[in-house]
């Protein structure tokens, strides 16, 4: 189980669901607040419209048992005095909390719809229950906009002429019972001045049972949609990662295979795509192919090395041998020369051994190429060296490079061994500025080296004249070190030709 949820479509699969399950509350929750806030402001209009138009038939005087009756069952009706008791309610009107004035005892029927109380007409004083409530619902009910609170619109009122109406709709939520029925209603109160009653507050309520109903509804649905929804998105995500994720296993197991037999030849399979995958499969056979040619060019160096180093040992032991059983027959020179020879060679594979492990120059080290170039020619009666002007100014040192004075030597000293074992008679070296970088140029008046064979002589082992004998021409390591290390430096070692044929090698090093 935990390797299951630990896996990558396990993962994309739960914060897929999850995303979409916040979502999908967000939404649900304001098409909730939505429905309730359009069905109360529905509320509000039908309150408001009953109690206008019973306030308007108290502007004009009529009597309370000539009020018409309104043909809406759902809303409910209560004209209050200015002494905060109740004037006038709908027939049935038992119980009122909220807004208006509450009924806590039975009445007689005295109108079609609206009645007056009876025992509360102008002027009667209220009982002390009945002021209680008054005060308790003048405190609920006299909230603007659904907001309760209390009720601070005493100058409206007094500013009423006879026959006026308010302006001002006063909304509140809250309960009434009419003939043993209790139900939530949305209140409005307006204020109205009777021509002979006074100032008279007129409470009707329309029904919320439209707007609990639908408000429920819409729950159940989103109670009963959401998880089905949820477990289709959690199906289809599971099934398009499975998809997608496809060819991930594919090079997981050939990878797999590849580890287990030892084979940099095989190769992942690459989907007919063009997305993340499918690039990853091309990166990993890009990998595998580096490889292949690291662990080749290693194998054939090692072949090559042992090849190296069986010549001169061969030799070496050939000549201590017949020296041990004819003393006077040992070549003492040639053996000295056999033994220089492996020193030369097994240093030089302990330097490409280190450039392959990723030896690089020393750091803050600087070297002035120039006088390196003369100390290296020093002892070579053929080889000339020659300085040009700097580029700042004439007779300004050509620059300094950063990096490794012994490395940078070898190269110098590679170079002018190659040139010297091609050239006829003479080898210059030359040493200049060219923007940026210090050029070190090594040429030769010998036969060059042909267009086809320039990159091949860099690689490790490589003679292109085979019918040479070793002693002259080396074991084929010097171009190829140069190269490394130029190339560890920053720079770059090319060959070319120079105008009378012979071999012209380029050594570019960045000013430091």
């Amino acid at each position: 189980m935990t390797r299951r949820f630990g896996s990558v479509r396990a993962r994309a699969t739960l914060g897929a669901t999850f995303v979409v399950a916040v979502a999908l509350l967000a939404a649900g929750t304001a098409v909730l607040l939505s429905l309730r806030s359009s069905l109360t402001g529905q509320a509000d209009g039908q309150a408001e419209r009953s109690a206008r138009t019973v306030a308007a038939q108290l502007a004009l005087g009529t009597p309370y048992d000539r009020l018409s009756s309104l043909d809406d069952d759902e809303r409910v009706v209560q004209v209050v005095d200015a002494n905060g008791e109740q004037a006038a309610a709908t027939e049935d009107l038992e119980r009122i909390s909220g807004a208006g004035v509450s009924v806590p005892r039975a009445r007689e029927d005295t109108g079609d719809d609206l009645s007056e109380r009876p025992g509360e007409e102008a002027g009667a004083e209220p009982g002390e229950e009945a002021g209680a409530e008054a005060g308790e619902a003048a405190g609920e009910g006299h909230g603007a906009d659904g907001a309760s609170g209390e009720l601070d619109d005493d100058a409206d009122q007094d500013s009423l002429e006879p026959g006026e109406i308010g302006d001002e709709t006063r909304f509140a939520d809250g309960s009434a019972t009419v003939d043993g029925d209790t139900a939530d209603y949305r209140f409005a109160a307006v204020d109205v001045r009777d021509p002979e009653k006074g100032l008279l507050t007129v409470y009707a309520g329309a029904s919320l049972a439209a707007e609990r109903s639908a408000v429920r509804t819409a729950l159940t649905v989103l109670l009963i949609g959401f998880p089905l929804l949820l477990a289709v998105v959690a199906g289809v995500t599971w099934l398009v990662t499975r998809r997608a994720l496809r060819p991930v296993e594919g090079i997981r197991r050939e990878m797999a295979a590849i580890t287990a037999a030892a084979d940099l030849t095989r190769r992942v399979p690459e989907p007919d795509t063009h997305d993340e995958v499918a690039r990853l499969a091309r990166t990993t056979n890009e990998t595998l192919a580096a490889l292949e040619s690291s662990v080749e060019r290693q194998r054939r160096f090692v072949a090559d090395a042992s090849h190296e180093l069986r010549s001169p040992i061969a030799s070496l032991r050939t000549q201590l041998e017949v020296g041990v059983a004819h003393p006077g027959l040992l070549d003492v020179p040639g053996a000295v020369e056999d033994t220089v020879r492996l020193q030369r060679l097994a240093a030089d594979l302990l330097l490409l051994a280190r450039l392959d492990a990723g030896e690089g120059p020393v750091s803050g080290a600087r070297v002035d190429p120039a006088a390196l170039a003369r100390e290296e020619a020093a002892g070579r009666p053929d080889v000339t060296v020659s300085v040009e002007p700097g580029e700042p100014a004439p007779g300004a040192v050509a620059g300094e490079v950063a990096g490794s004075r012994g490395q940078l030597g070898r190269v110098l000293a590679n170079l002018l061994d190659n040139a010297q074992r091609h050239a006829r008679s003479a080898v210059t070296v030359t040493v200049r500025r060219a923007g940026g970088q210090v050029v070190v140029e090594v040429a030769d008046d010998g036969d060059g080296v042909p267009e086809a064979d320039r990159e091949r002589i860099f690689e490790r082992f490589v003679r292109l004249d085979e019918a040479r004998g070793r002693d002259d021409g080396g074991a084929g390591l010097g171009l190829a070190i140069a190269r490394d290390v130029a190339v560890r430096h920053g720079g770059t070692l090319t060959v070319g030709e120079t105008p009378t044929g012979g071999a012209l090698f380029e050594l570019r090093l960045p000013i430091a």
